[in-house]
């Protein structure tokens, strides 16, 4: 990461709830070939999340904690602030003196930019305001919202607004929670209703939904440069596994998350 940082523009993606099982069977089935053309191999790669519910898994991120490989480690991580004795910091590590993430790429001269999605991101309470204040500009509209039916096509406007109003010489780091698939997201398949509720099934038409527009996103982003892209899921959710609805509880279906990184070279789509 010490020859991608400072040459390259970067963009992180989460995709808010995204289990790793329907991500998983949703590219073997050539459901989200947009997505599944950049991910290394067609597949997505199975990791565990550093915390179950958006607030702390983001955290955690933004801290250079990402997901980490579901397998033994130690396993190196590609940025970190500076910390006496963390076994994850290797020599391909980018280390920063900065308490996060966002603020160490400021100092190695990137503008910062947050698209926030769920709640965590409004800016409405104190709390809301935690996660954006990281970033030198944040953006969030309610139409960028859970309860919106187009909140992905929305932010990814709002991506390219960004995008083209930036210098040319100046580094991007673009940070953009998706909330499509966070509850509610019974709209995105054709049929379901609010009544029926949210189901596995609907959490997988949202994932097609938001793959039907990302190019559109790794296109401006890497419109001005070469772009090392991130793409992974905070947390996963649960639709009745074993009993269990939601997050922010200790279950392999949301603790097991889809991830992925790639370049994406100038105009990328």
């Amino acid at each position: 990461m010490n020859t991608v940082v400072g040459s390259h523009d970067l963009l992180l993606v989460t995709l808010d709830t995204l289990r790793f099982d329907v991500a998983q069977e949703l590219a073997a089935a050539g459901r989200i070939p947009h997505l599944a053309r950049h991910l290394p191999g067609g597949a997505w790669e199975k990791r565990h999340a550093p915390g179950s519910f958006t607030y702390a898994s983001h955290q955690a991120i933004f801290a250079g904690f990402l997901p980490t490989p579901a397998s033994p480690g130690p396993h190196p991580r590609l940025f970190a602030a500076r910390f006496a004795g963390s076994e994850s910091t290797a020599g391909n590590t980018f280390v920063h003196e900065a308490p996060d993430l966002p603020s160490g790429l400021a100092r190695a001269g990137y503008r910062t930019v947050c698209i926030g999605g769920v709640g965590f991101f409004n800016r409405r309470p104190p709390l809301g305001s935690v996660l954006p204040g990281m970033f030198q500009e944040s953006h969030w509209e309610p139409e960028f919202g859970v309860a919106s039916p187009t909140s992905f096509e929305a932010q990814v406007a709002r991506a390219e607004q960004v995008v083209s109003a930036l210098p040319p010489d100046r580094r991007l780091f673009l940070f953009v929670n998706v909330s499509a698939m966070h509850q509610p997201n019974w709209f995105h398949l054709p049929g379901a209703t609010a009544d029926a509720g949210d189901s596995r099934a609907t959490h997988a038409a949202a994932l097609e939904y938001v793959d039907r527009h990302i190019g559109r996103l790794f296109a401006a982003a890497s419109s001005r440069r070469r772009c090392f892209a991130i793409v992974c899921s905070d947390h996963g959710t649960a639709y009745g596994d074993d009993g269990y609805t939601g997050h922010r509880l200790g279950h392999e279906s949301v603790w097991t998350v889809p991830y992925a990184h790639f370049f994406l070279d100038p105009g990328a789509s």
